[in-house]
């Protein structure tokens, strides 16, 4: 693995909590509600700024009476408390991913980029061959999981083969480290995917190489936590520990995840679809037809459908969630292992559906660590539409790179 020098940062990416509530409230827009879960026990506020009343459904958090919520705070005890090797686990990734984050933002992340592609596995193209800046952010999360304690095993879409980290660890995590990497260059978003598994000790008498590649090929049913990191405008955390989907800012003033979109429901219907649009030619007869059908207004949901597509995989997925629609790469193009698997499971998690154009994602079985197929995710009445055109999944690859 290249090794790369990370650009320097302030000491310390989490500052103490003593910010006041009116010094953390303005980092959101005037009106707009930020609500804290369970673990708060919320009692209503209100802040008045400059004019500006701001309501907040936020009460004392578990860790003090500032009236935000936390990521560890909402998995903890005093949450939903998914227990103390996850808790740990998250820590330990969400300290990852401000760090990658810092390293997106950073000046420098441009020269990292632009050091020449490094190569990857056998069957990648020159167009998925890993960049330098991927490269770090594999690193720091693997640090990361190696300093946590809790996992036996991380996959990456970067490596060749799984990396056994701990023989005791509980853990499995497969990662994505960093999203659309290629298009740093243009501030366009980029993002972390992960999911995490149990370990299956009933594999621990196995050769190392082994149980380290079984571990990591684990059916997308067995996940029991996954999430996806968006570096943007705002950095985003999004998560699903079975029971539903959150999302969680990072507070910049204090390095605190606060928990801003507790319980995601994806709408039933969107009327968005996201999708390379300009190789409708290559498409097969049934996608062209759904697409067709939905942009005119004349599908099941009688309003003209718009196309927005960013091209990145986390951003393009984060908006379908919030708004509803459809997400797709018709191509066998996306891993089903680091993305598909996760993503499939978060949107679940929020009312919605991943297929590969004709079954449900969770239900495949990975036959290998970087295997890849079709992807569709988004609303679940958009997604039922859509595969009862039949004939969606592109098969041909005229040569194209985007």
């Amino acid at each position: 693995m290249q090794s790369s020098v990370l650009p320097i940062y302030p000491t310390s990416l989490v500052p103490p909590k003593s910010h006041s509530f009116h010094a953390k409230v303005h980092l959101f827009l005037p009106n707009y509600p930020v609500f804290a879960g369970s673990c708060c026990n919320c009692r209503p506020r209100m802040a008045s700024l400059g004019g500006f009343t701001v309501k907040s459904k936020m009460g004392a958090s578990a860790s003090g009476d500032n009236g935000f919520c936390t990521l560890v705070e909402y998995m903890g005890k005093g949450g939903i408390d998914v227990g103390d090797d996850l808790v740990v686990l998250f820590s330990h990734l969400q300290y990852a991913s401000k760090r990658i984050a810092a390293l997106v933002a950073s000046p420098f992340n441009s020269s990292l980029s632009k050091q020449g592609n490094v190569a990857g596995d056998g069957s990648s193209s020159d167009r998925d061959a890993p960049k330098p800046l991927d490269i770090v952010s594999n690193e720091i999360i693997l640090a990361s999981l190696r300093n946590s304690g809790k996992v036996a095993v991380m996959a990456s879409e970067e490596d060749d083969a799984p990396i056994w980290i701990n023989d005791n660890g509980p853990f499995v995590v497969v990662t994505d480290p960093l999203d659309g990497s290629r298009n740093i260059d243009a501030s366009i978003p980029t993002g972390t995917i992960f999911g995490v598994y149990k370990r299956l000790v009933e594999l621990d008498h196995l050769p190392q190489e082994e149980k380290a590649m079984l571990n990591s090929l684990q059916s997308g049913t067995r996940l029991v936590a996954a999430g996806y990191v968006l570096y943007s405008s705002a950095t985003i955390f999004c998560a699903s520990f079975g029971s539903g989907t959150h999302a969680f800012t990072l507070d910049h003033s204090t390095g605190d995840f606060i928990l801003t979109h507790p319980g995601i429901k994806i709408p039933p219907r969107g009327q968005i679809y996201s999708v390379n649009d300009a190789r409708y030619f290559d498409w097969p007869e049934g996608l062209r037809q759904y697409i067709d059908t939905v942009r005119q207004g004349k599908g099941k949901y009688p309003k003209k459908y718009s196309a927005r597509y960013i091209c990145s995989l986390v951003a393009d997925f984060h908006r379908t969630l919030m708004y509803g629609g459809v997400a797709m790469n018709p191509r066998d193009h996306l891993r089903l292992v680091y993305e598909a698997n996760p993503l499939s499971f978060l949107v679940e998690q929020a009312g919605g559906r991943g297929s590969d154009g004709k079954v449900r994602i969770l239900s495949l079985q990975p036959v290998k660590l970087h295997q890849r197929l079709s992807l569709f995710l988004g609303s679940l009445e958009d997604m039922e539409e859509l595969e009862s055109y039949g004939d969606v999944q592109q098969k041909v690859n005229p040569g194209y790179e985007v």
